[in-house]
């Protein structure tokens, strides 16, 4: 009995399934990876660090939560594989230890204008059901409070089986649906500028049409001669009859050249190409005619809430669902939680939970009415991490892509919390980030480098935060970087004035932004600053704006042909060689006729994923073999287009390939801290902050006096701020005006002039609370930005 008792009290053996703490990588060569190897523990915070291009998402994102994401849909029979996206296993030679990978990452919510904070989170719904229940009047189900149900009346005959017997019997259908029919759940209507869609002086076949992509040379003059209209007639002689019928025709079957083909009038077309999506999702081009072209003034049947006048009727404790949805979700937090009502005491705890989440995550600003395309690149990652925060699920691997984007240094203590609380529920969470103040959180560091693009891909630190600080490595030598503030300012030279400012949440907003300086807007995040740029400054003559939106391109595109650089080099191999300039496009005449320019084929194998393999006859490069013997300094144009910004800044600056067109955009480039990317790499694979720099290197070509940036900080290496406070300052010294709206205290730092918004979020923000310089706001230290700043500084 004793040796029993002894015998128990000993530690037994580790249970082998308790062996299995560590995600294993062995050999990963995801695009710039060096064939590395990681061990990353389990149910700890890891942070991985390293410049900007140094493949830490490559490692994280194309690696492992890819690789873990693919592993799931196996898991589902070959029929429901059908239907999912296909993925290809990243290029490693062992993954162990993977969990199931929720990715929360930095792209913008859906650009669908039906949707909005509510519909995204749950949260509308959730008041659908509520007033459904509560509601006085009790108009229907949770569908009549909806504004993208419809209503729908229906009659006719139905038939009946009784005794045996079967009867046509009379029969009405109502469903009540919550849509305002007269702006079909938009909150909006539009009014058409018919003298922006088209020259009423010229006709059909002179191109009288002003809309984007309608050319007469296509399928547009066939179906438009198809369908009746006369083409040579200027469109100012139309009769009424014709007029109609180029303008609002309802949709028609016709035939054109033996093929069935559907005709629609102008506006009707255009309301469904381009007005069902959302301003932000469309191309330049498009959103330039919209602009033009289309007024939207609010619904005055609705008032701009998008439901119908039965589910405005209807209350609880005298508000309306649109007045909740209306609120700043803090006050609708306060507003719930004096519901007491046991008959749906679940419903309202679950509402409850879901509201103070948001107020948790920073953002009880919001109100949940807001159109999900209007958030941030930073409000939209922390709206995805909200029905994280109540999940149930333990022992699951996070992954966050720059988590602190977007948030004041007073924001990012709650976001590290929320991180460390993921992680103590017992999960992985793997975070790539830039911040120090993040990183100083972490269990466990992986730094990649040393460099970014061909010069990165290695490991060149694993361990802890400490052993990260006092190792050499680039991200170890500045975690402890401290901006000093500038010994002098620069002067104003005049100033943008603002008056009156009452965007979003602006309490009538009145200052004078200095020009000619370097000025920095602060501020909690939510406290007004992009609402005074973009409502009151963005639109003025002159200004050129650099935001966060995303790079709208194909695998096709490239750097050297989204800055417009390829056209100089076609011209300059052209002339070299006297060719056409088209050639040396792998996008036109010059391209590889096996894979059509694209240097892989895709190969569709059913429902098993697409497989796609370099294409044999050019070898990836693109171009058909002939082109490729055409030479321009020795080098032909798969060689240039291989070349990284750097190589090619030299290559076009001197000798036989002088290009002075194309070596000016190439200075840009290198300028903006993009020296290490090569021209023909596609936009797909670029980062965040990697492609705000290429938008910013383009747009300064622009005639603009005023830059705007917004936090062009974002995805930027400690060690490459130095370099965009350095260009920051060339272009002020150039004679520009720079306004920045930044939370990176370095940026703050460097600033001549800082305005501080505040003094919170939402309905305790919209107020200016600081204007000076930096020294200023530390001596002041009346402020968050102010307070954080001095501790930054040392001061």
């Amino acid at each position: 009995m004793s040796t029993a008792t002894t015998t128990d009290s000993q530690p037994g053996p580790m249970h082998a399934a308790d062996r299995h703490d560590l995600i294993t990588v062995q050999g990963a060569r995801v695009n710039n990876l060096k064939d590395i190897s990681v061990e990353i523990p389990k149910r700890r915070l890891t942070v991985f660090t390293g410049v900007s291009g140094s493949g830490k998402s490559s490692l994280v994102f194309a690696t492992i939560a890819a690789e873990s994401q693919r592993m799931i849909n196996e898991t589902y029979s070959a029929f429901v594989q059908g239907f999912m996206p296909t993925l290809a296993r990243p290029e490693v030679d062992v993954l162990e230890g993977l969990t199931t990978a929720i990715i929360v990452d930095q792209e913008r919510l859906g650009a669908n204008p039906r949707s909005t904070v509510g519909t995204v989170t749950d949260a509308n719904a959730m008041l659908r059901i509520l007033f459904s229940r509560l509601g006085d009047p009790h108009i229907g189900s949770p569908n009549a409070y909806s504004f993208n149900v419809p209503s729908v009346k229906a009659s006719g005959a139905i038939t009946v089986e009784r005794g045996g017997k079967t009867k046509a019997e009379k029969a009405t259908f109502n469903r009540l649906g919550g849509m305002c029919p007269r702006c079909e759940g938009m909150g909006s209507v539009s009014d058409f500028d018919l003298t922006a869609l088209y020259d009423d002086t010229k006709s059909l076949s002179e191109g009288a049409l002003t809309v984007p992509g309608y050319s007469m040379d296509g399928w547009y003059g066939r179906i438009f001669s198809g369908a009746g209209l006369p083409m040579d007639k200027p469109i100012g002689k139309y009769t009424k009859k014709e007029l109609h019928q180029l303008l609002y025709a309802e949709p028609a079957k016709i035939k054109v050249e033996g093929i069935n083909l559907t005709y629609e009038g102008l506006i009707p077309k255009i309301q469904k190409s381009m007005l069902s999506k959302d301003r932000e999702a469309m191309q330049p081009h498009v959103r330039a005619f919209v602009d033009r072209a289309i007024t939207f003034d609010t619904c005055p049947d609705c008032g701009g809430t998008r439901l119908a006048q039965e589910a405005l009727s209807s209350k609880i404790k005298g508000q309306n669902i649109a007045d909740l949805c209306s609120m700043q979700i803090t006050d609708l937090a306060d507003w719930v939680r004096k519901l007491d009502e046991p008959s749906v005491a679940p419903l309202v705890s679950g509402l409850q939970h879901l509201l103070d989440s948001f107020t948790e995550i920073g953002l009880g600003y919001l109100s949940l009415d807001r159109p999900s395309g209007t958030l941030s690149g930073g409000e939209a990652q922390r709206t995805k991490m909200i029905r994280h925060l109540g999940s149930s699920l333990t022992d699951v691997t996070y992954v966050f892509d720059e988590p602190t984007i977007g948030l004041h240094p007073h924001d990012i203590e709650r976001m590290n919390q929320l991180l460390l609380q993921l992680r103590d529920k017992g999960n992985t969470v793997l975070v790539v980030e830039h911040k120090p103040e993040t990183i100083a959180i972490a269990d466990h560091t992986v730094d990649l480098g040393p460099r970014a693009g061909t010069a990165g891909g290695e490991v060149v630190f694993e361990g802890s935060v400490d052993g990260l600080r006092a190792s050499d490595t680039l991200t170890g030598r500045h975690l402890d970087d401290r901006a000093r503030l500038k010994d002098s300012v620069r002067e104003a030279r005049g100033a943008l004035e603002v008056r009156g400012a009452t965007t979003n949440n602006l309490q009538g907003v009145d200052v004078d932004i200095p020009l000619g300086i370097l000025c920095v807007l602060t501020g909690v995040a939510g406290s007004g600053k992009s609402s005074l740029i973009n409502g009151s400054v963005a639109r003025r003559e002159g200004v050129v704006v650099v935001d966060q939106g995303a790079i709208r391109g194909s695998r096709r595109s490239n750097p050297a042909t989204y800055t417009g650089l390829l056209e100089p080099i076609r011209k300059a191999f052209a002339k070299a060689n006297g060719v056409k300039p088209a050639l040396f496009s792998s996008n036109s005449e010059g391209a590889c006729p096996v894979c059509n320019g694209a240097g892989v084929i895709y190969t569709d194998l059913g429902i098993m994923e697409t497989v796609e393999s370099t294409c044999e006859e050019c070898e990836g490069k693109r171009f058909q073999s002939a082109v490729l013997e055409y030479t321009l300094g020795e080098r032909n144009i798969a060689e240039v287009l291989a070349m990284s910004v750097t190589e090619a800044e030299e290559f076009f600056g001197s000798g036989e390939a002088r290009t002075p067109a194309a070596h000016k955009i190439l200075d840009r480039l290198a300028d903006v801290g993009l020296g290490y990317l090569t021209l023909g790499q596609p936009l797909t694979t670029l980062s965040g902050g990697e492609r705000q720099r290429l938008k910013l290197a383009t747009q300064m070509a622009e005639k603009g006096d005023i830059y705007i940036l917004d936090e062009p900080t974002t995805g930027l290496h400690l060690a490459d701020v130095e370099q965009l406070l350095g260009l920051l300052d060339r272009l002020v010294d150039s004679g520009k005006s720079v306004i920045v709206i930044e939370h990176h205290q370095a940026v703050m730092a460097h600033a001549d002039r800082i305005i501080d918004l505040g003094p919170g979020a939402g309905n305790e923000g919209g107020r200016i609370v600081f204007e000076g310089t930096p020294a200023e706001l530390v001596a002041d230290r009346s402020t968050l930005t102010g307070k954080h700043l001095a501790a930054y500084v040392g001061a």
